[in-house]
C-alpha cells in the first residue's frame, strides 16, 4: 500500500504541472494499474465493495486521471476502457466512497465523446442514468445536451459557436471531433442540394475561414473542382432509377388492410 501511495503522489505532482508530461504520466499510470490489479482495487464482483474506503478512493482518483490522460494522448480506446471502469465507482460504489468532485465533468466528457462519434443511441442510454435535475442544471451536462439538440434541429452554426465555450479544457479535443462530424454532415447535404457551388459559398456553409481549409475538405470528400473555382456535383446527383417493388408493396398494403379490418 505504501508503494502504491508513493506512485500516486508522484503521479498527482506530475499531473498538476501545466502542461503535464503526458509520457511520464503514462508510465506512472501503467505502474499504478498493475499495482491496483494485484491488490484487487479494481472491482470485479460485489465482494470487492468491502475493501477499505481509502483503497477505493485511490483507485477512483487514478482512473479519473487516466481518463483525462487518454484524451490528452488522443487514445480513444483507452478512454472508453477507463471510462467504463470509472463508472463502477460513480454508480455502484457511491454509497461507500461518496460522490467525486470530478464525476459530472467526466460524465459530461463521455457524453460529448459519444456525440462526436454520432453514437446517438449510446448517448441517450448514458443520459438515462442521470437525474432530471442534473440534466437540466449541471454545468457540465447541460451544455452537451444543448449540442445534441442543435444537431437534431440542424442548427449547425450553434455547434461552431459553442466550440469556444466548453465547460472544461479537456472537452476541446472531442469538441474538435464533433465539429468535424458536423462538417461531414453539412458536406453531405451540399452534395445532395447543389449541382454547383463556389468554393467561397461552400467554405461559408462549412464555417471554414482559411482558403486552404476548403481545399483540403473538398479533397477529402472527393469533390470535383472546376477551373472557374466552382465545385460540381452533377455526377453525384445522377442516380440510376430503381424499379419500385410494386408487387411486394401491394401485398403489404393488403396485409395491413386485413389486420386493420380484424381490429375494427
Amino acid at each position: 500500500m505504501a508503494s502504491v501511495e508513493t506512485l500516486y503522489k508522484e503521479l498527482t505532482a506530475e499531473w498538476a504541472k501545466r502542461p503535464p508530461n503526458t509520457k511520464k504520466c503514462g508510465l506512472l499510470l501503467d505502474q499504478l494499474k498493475v499495482a491496483l490489479v494485484k491488490m484487487v482495487f479494481l472491482p470485479t464482483d460485489g465482494s470487492e465493495a468491502q475493501n477499505s474506503k481509502k483503497q477505493l478512493l485511490l483507485a477512483r482518483c487514478v482512473l479519473e486521471i487516466a481518463v483525462e490522460h487518454s484524451v490528452l494522448s488522443k487514445d480513444l480506446q483507452a478512454f472508453e476502457r477507463y471510462m467504463s471502469q470509472l463508472k463502477c465507482y460513480y454508480y455502484d460504489y457511491a454509497k461507500i466512497i461518496g460522490e467525486s468532485d470530478n464525476k459530472y465533468k467526466l460524465l459530461g466528457l463521455n457524453l460529448l465523446y459519444l456525440l462526436s462519434g454520432n453514437r446517438v443511441s449510446d448517448f441517450h442510454t448514458e443520459l438515462e442514468l442521470l437525474s432530471v435535475d442534473i440534466i437540466q442544471h449541471n454545468q457540465y451536462i447541460r451544455p452537451i445536451l444543448a449540442l445534441e439538440q442543435y444537431i437534431m434541429e440542424g442548427r449547425y452554426n450553434k455547434i461552431f459557436q459553442a466550440k469556444s465555450s466548453m465547460p472544461a479544457e479537456v472537452y476541446n479535443y472531442f469538441m474538435d471531433l464533433l465539429v468535424e462530424t458536423v462538417r461531414d454532415e453539412i458536406g453531405a447535404c451540399i452534395e445532395k442540394s447543389y449541382e454547383k457551388i463556389s468554393a467561397k459559398d461552400a467554405a461559408k456553409r462549412l464555417n471554414l475561414r482559411v482558403p486552404d481549409e476548403i481545399k483540403v475538405f473538398g479533397e477529402k470528400r472527393q469533390w470535383k473542382l472546376e477551373d472557374n473555382g466552382n465545385y460540381s456535383f452533377t455526377d453525384r446527383s445522377i442516380k440510376p432509377k430503381e424499379a419500385l417493388p410494386s408487387e411486394e408493396l401491394a401485398e403489404q398494403v393488403l396485409s395491413y388492410a386485413r389486420d386493420l379490418e380484424m381490429i375494427v
